[in-house]
């Protein structure tokens, strides 16, 4: 299984960080070209509160919002799951990563999607490996798990119950629907 790296030094840029992984440990030659190197940033203003949708049972909006706040958006998440009792699904990941839209796409599919309803789900955006990471650390590896990471909650604790810590979502491009609602119905 592939895997991504974490940056170990500070003193890589985006994109030579990326020709090193990208997004699911890929060759330089292979991995599609970094967000830095193509797109403009995204120069919405940063939102004053949590983000409502984030919280809520239904599907994850598409993408991962850069101006979410991930840390208020997560104890949002988890004040609802203490009151109804479903776990809270953290899927740490960016736009830039093919994986990360795969597996949002699978999210989309009736099996997943019935299965992630059972959740309240908070999308956190890791950008490249430079945004939210004091977040990710709380509940996910990024250096052993890549993007995307999935970490599952405990609804009345709010502990970890399982994080994908090994890279299990990594090459979510070759996962089937099957194999992500199997993930998600055993920690539900």
């Amino acid at each position: 299984m592939r895997r991504h790296l974490f940056p170990i030094t500070t003193q890589l840029t985006g994109i030579a960080l990326l020709a090193l992984t990208g997004c699911a440990g890929t060759t330089a030659a292979s991995h599609e070209t970094p967000p830095s190197a193509t797109a403009a940033r995204d120069t919405r203003p940063a939102e004053t509160t949590p983000s409502t949708a984030s919280a809520t049972p239904a599907k994850p909006a598409h993408g991962y919002d850069a101006h979410a706040h991930a840390a208020a958006d997560i104890e949002a998440a988890l004040a609802a799951a203490k009151k109804d009792g479903r776990p809270v699904l953290i899927d740490f990941g960016a736009d830039w990563c093919l994986d990360c839209r795969v597996l949002g796409a699978r999210f989309e599919e009736p099996g997943p999607s019935a299965a992630l309803a059972k959740y309240h789900v908070v999308s956190v955006d890791v950008g490249e490996f430079d945004r939210n990471l004091d977040v990710a650390g709380r509940y996910v590896n990024l250096r052993t798990s890549g993007i995307p990471a999935l970490a599952v909650l405990d609804p009345a604790s709010g502990r970890t119950k399982t994080a994908t810590n090994r890279g299990e979502f990594a090459d979510a491009r070759t996962m089937s629907a099957d194999q992500v609602e199997e993930f998600l119905r055993r920690w539900a």
